[in-house]
Order: C-alpha cells, then structure tokens, then sequence
C-alpha cells in the first residue's frame, strides 16, 4: 500500500442548501440567505453548495419564490466561490426520470446561470441514469461530480466501490462524492473506503455525510487521514443532528496539523452569529424539530437518512399514527430488502418509506402499493443492485414484464410539449424547465407571480410545518 500524503483538506459549505434542508425541511428564504453571501464568498471554501436537491421544489411550493432568480442572486453574490449543486441524475430535481432533451436543457441552464460543479448522484447507483447529465455539464464548462449513495447491505463491499469508481472516471467525472446520506459511515469504515478509492481512481475525493448516528465528525477525522480532498460541512447554528458536522469545528479541529484548512475561525465566526438568530426562529415556529437535533444510533440498524426520518414522522402525524413510527422504522429495513437494497435516497426513500408506512397501517404488507412501488418493481427507475423479491415483484405487478432497458431510453423528447403548456405563462426560457419538474406547482407560482406583477394583494406563502424529501 503505498504511503498516504497528508495534505490540507478543503470544504465545502452545506448551510444554503443541505443544512437548512435536512433541519427546517428547506424553509430559508433567499431573503435570509442574502445578507451574508458577500462574508460567505471571501472565506476560501472549495465551493458553497446552495441548489438543487429539494430546493428548487421547495422554493415554489411554500415559499412562492423562482429558483432561477434565487441562483442568480447567489452567482451576483459569490463572486470568488465556486457554487454547487445537487443533481438526481435522470431525475433531474424531481422523482421520476425524464427525457434526455429536459435532462441536457436543464444542466445548460444551470451553468448559464451560475451554477459551476453539478454533484450528479442516481437513487439506485445505476450508472446508465448518469451519463447524459455528465456529458451534459462537460459540455456546457461545467464540473462534473459523480455522488455514490452510499449504503450497507449484501452487494456493497469496497470492490463494488471501486469498480464503480473506474466507471464514473472513465464515464468523464471531474471528481467523487461519497454521498453517505443516511449517516452511515463509521470511522475506520470511512479510512477503508477512502483509501481503497485513492488508490482505484486518480480522481479527488469528496465526503458528504450527516450527523445522524453521532460518527460522522470521526468519519471526517479519519477521512483527512485516508487521503480524502474535500469534506462538506455546515455552519455549527444548522449543524449536526440530522444535518452535516460543523465547519467551524472541523475547522479548528485541523487547525495545526498537515489537514489545516487554512480557514479563518473568526471570520466563521461571524457567519455562524448572523445565522444563530435564525435558528432561533424555526426552532420557535416549529420548523426545526428537535427529534432531528440529537443522535440516534438505530440509523446504522434502520439506514433511514434524516429528510426520510421527519418525512415519515410527519406522514405519521398527518394519519394520527404517530404511535406506529418505530413500527414502521422496524418495517423500513424488510421493504427495502424485497426491493433489491437500494439507497435509501429520494426518490427510493421516499419509495421505500411510503410502502413501509402502507404496510403497518393496513396491517398486510403490500396490500395498498403506490404507483412508485409499482415503476421500481417493473424497473422504471432504472436497475437495483440485488434481484428485487420475485414474489413481491409477482403480487405488485401481475403480469406486467420489468423493463431492462435504460428506463430515459423508452421516453419521447419532452421539451416542445412543455414549452406549448407554458407559453401562456412563459417570462423567462426557464420557465419551461420549471413546468418541466413540477407543473402543478409551477402553474401555482406563474399565477401568484402575475398576481403580484398587475399589483394584485397576494398572502404570502404558506409556511406551515411540513416535512420534505432530501
């Protein structure tokens, strides 16, 4: 083996996208992020992440606010920053895949209006659901990172993460993220699989993980130590619990030693004092349950990332079933298993966790099957790692034949039928994509912002407490 160089480590900042999405179910409004933006941008990090994910859905459902405006206000502000965000591959921002022609529009538009490195992961790590999103960001200027969704089970040893990691460098990936989203990692796990990726790839690697199980600040100690070049943090006010370890901790932590980020702990500081009052208030108004704040070791049993975990809390309280919630974490392992091991990731956590939920409450598994459950047992969303359960799959989907093709391949292109949907509310080309992911939501927002642009008295979004998908 040979002797692993000690080097600094870089950061990249969460609290814009994942932080505040992990915590108050990505309920920050651009408003609140603005002010800080300029003393964000001369802090050195490696690049702030700050869109995609549940952001861009989020945004329009609860808060009336155009994404597309929320990036270019980050790109005027970050000046020096690299911006980041997060992609679902074929799925783009949403929870189903779509045509490869809304899938290249989307990245071009992206770039063109800020975004520098696309972090492109896919729910079930099946590589087809990749490549069109990597080319596509190659061609527009972009970085493209590749994201494993990293998870335990049968199929998952080092050797299945190493050849992955030669396929996505073959694929044209810039770097890789390991995407530990549930918190899984442990620390000497952690050593392992990062040294087994630097020595199978020459690519830099990236570690995301939360706070979830307690490990995840000794996961990035050990990580440091394996060779791993960025690790994803969160300033300390939207830190921990379901969230990311604390920048400014893992900062001064390394402070010193060959590891040191070269970043100014006073300057991060006054970052995590502008962001402390705001804290304050979604913890007032409920938006930041505490339940997600402290540790809970049973992750590492349930492998329940914590956007999933207050999702089903919140299904749960919706159904005044809240008495069921450890039912149903005890039911989440068992569903996930007949449906091959996936990830435990939007939108196969949402999947996974919705048919858990249906199969404690009707008291018979697989009684009551959403359409979703339906598309993963058929392969709609693309290839699991392990055979699915074929009596399961028999009793969901009858008689139908699973497909075994790329599931984008057997779409149409999409994008001239959309943008006939949304010329009556068309403003800017964006629009379009917008519709594209969400166009009930989308035609909500068009209606609020023409409401607001004649001068018509709209309420403001509603911000009640609802839990949202990571």
């Amino acid at each position: 083996m040979a002797e692993i160089a000690k080097k600094p480590v870089q950061i990249t900042e969460t609290v814009l996208r994942d932080a505040h999405q992990s915590l108050i179910a990505t309920r920050m409004t651009t408003d609140e992020m603005i002010p800080i933006v300029d003393k964000m941008d001369k802090i050195g990090y490696r690049a702030v992440e700050c869109w995609g994910g549940a952001t861009f859905d989020a945004a329009l459902r609860f808060l009336h606010e155009d994404p597309w405006d929320r990036l270019r206000k980050f790109k005027d502000g970050f000046k020096n920053t690299k911006l980041q965000m997060l992609f679902r591959g074929q799925n783009i921002l949403g929870y189903k895949p779509y045509p490869d022609d809304v899938v290249e529009y989307f990245v071009q538009k992206s770039i063109a209006n800020g975004i520098d490195i696309i972090r492109i992961f896919d729910c079930l790590n099946d590589l087809r659901n990749l490549e069109t999103a990597v080319k596509a960001t190659k061609k527009e200027g972009g970085e493209a990172q590749i994201a494993f969704s990293y998870t335990l089970g049968k199929a998952y040893s080092l050797d299945y993460w190493v050849k992955a990691a030669k396929d996505v460098e073959e694929m044209g990936a810039d770097s890789i993220c390991i995407k530990d989203m549930a918190g899984l990692l442990l620390p000497y796990t952690t050593a392992e699989l990062v040294t087994a990726l630097k020595e199978g790839t020459s690519l830099p690697i990236e570690l995301h993980t939360h706070y979830t199980s307690g490990e995840a600040s000794m996961a990035y100690m050990k990580a440091a130590e394996a060779g791993a070049d960025i690790l994803d943090c969160a300033m300390s006010p939207f830190a921990l619990g379901t969230s990311q370890p604390a920048t400014e901790v893992m900062v001064a932590a390394f402070k010193g030693t060959p590891y040191d980020t070269g970043l100014d702990l006073d300057a991060l500081a006054e970052i995590a004092d502008y962001f402390r009052p705001l804290r304050e208030k979604y913890l007032e108004n409920g938006l930041m349950n505490p339940k997600n704040l402290g540790v809970n070791i049973k992750t590492l049993q349930y492998q329940v990332p914590g956007g999933m975990l207050s999702n089903l809390t919140s299904q749960l309280a919706n159904m005044n079933a809240e008495d069921k919630f450890y039912d149903v974490l005890e039911e989440v392992p068992r569903v996930r298993e007949d449906m091959g091991e996936p990830p435990l990731v939007t939108p196969s956590s949402q999947i996974v966790g919705t048919q858990a939920v249906m199969n404690v409450l009707t008291g018979e598994r697989y009684k009551v099957v959403p359409q979703e459950t339906k598309d993963l047992f058929l392969g709609r969303y693309g290839k699991t790692t392990l055979p699915v359960n074929p009596e399961i799959q028999k009793k969901v989907i009858g008689d139908e034949t699973p497909i075994t093709c790329r599931p984008a391949d057997l779409l149409e292109p999409g994008l001239p039928k959309f943008e006939e949907a949304v010329a009556p509310y068309k403003k800017q080309d964006e629009d379009v994509l917008t519709y594209a992911l969400f166009p009930e939501v989308a035609l909500d927002y068009f209606k609020y912002r023409d409401a607001q642009d004649t001068g018509v008295d709209v309420k403001s979004a509603d911000l009640e407490n609802k839990a949202y998908p990571v």
